[in-house]
């Protein structure tokens, strides 16, 4: 258990408390977890290093409450949690071993046709100096092949689909293909027709987002290479 400080600005006030810091990031992904597992400290504070405690009049204008367990999981929730330098190495080193297991599935040698090995894409990331980060895999695996490319041969196993989006679903479908769209068409009657290349790996999960907002009415078909 590691407790470190979790800070909420309002307006020209400062809220402070201590959390713990894996049950805060918990709760801070919207994962259900005990209060308990996260307060560290029974007081809010305006300045914590100095032992300021905020008064009931500053947090009931915060927060219309001074119910610690409620301004404790709106602090976490809406404000900063400091966290340790183990815990960004670990999460960067979890998102490592993320991206290279998507590489092993998705990536092949443009020469041969074969997939990569493990060691052979951790050893060519660190040889690139590719720069991992904690945002999704999906939106850093562009930045990671313009990285490797210059070690060695590689790309993405991509499908091409045609997907063709009613009128009522295309605004809140828009974000889900802007990372895959290669040509978009807005048809007479307001359907969206896009063509997109997505990678082989997560085409079941794209599907399931897709048909999840669209309640299976979004129509789709591969466009085969040769086409």
């Amino acid at each position: 258990m590691t407790d470190v400080t979790a800070r909420l600005r309002h307006d020209k006030l400062i809220f402070e408390t201590k959390v713990d810091l894996d049950s805060a990031m918990k709760l801070k992904k919207g994962e259900s977890v005990d209060m308990g597992e996260v307060i560290r400290d029974n007081a809010i504070y305006s300045d914590l290093k100095k032992g300021m405690r905020a008064g009931n009049d500053e947090l009931m204008s915060a927060f219309g409450t001074t119910e610690l367990n409620e301004v404790v999981e709106r602090i976490v929730k809406k404000g900063d949690i400091e966290v340790t330098q183990e815990f960004r190495d670990e999460a960067i080193e979890s998102k490592r071993k993320q991206i290279i297991e998507f590489l092993t599935k998705n990536a092949v040698d443009t020469r041969t046709g074969r997939p990569y090995t493990p060691d052979i894409l951790e050893s060519s990331i660190k040889e690139a100096g590719v720069r991992i980060d904690k945002s999704p895999v999906d939106k850093q695996i562009k930045n990671v092949i313009e990285g490797l490319i210059k070690i060695i041969p590689i790309k993405i196993e991509t499908k091409k689909l045609k997907v063709t989006i009613p009128a009522q679903h295309t605004g809140q479908v828009y974000g889900l293909i802007q990372e895959y769209k290669e040509k978009e068409e807005w048809l007479p009657n307001g359907d969206l027709e896009v063509i997109l290349n997505i990678p082989v790996g997560i085409q079941s999960d794209f599907y399931d987002k897709l048909n999840s907002v669209t309640h299976g009415s979004a129509i789709t078909s591969e466009i085969k290479e040769e086409q």
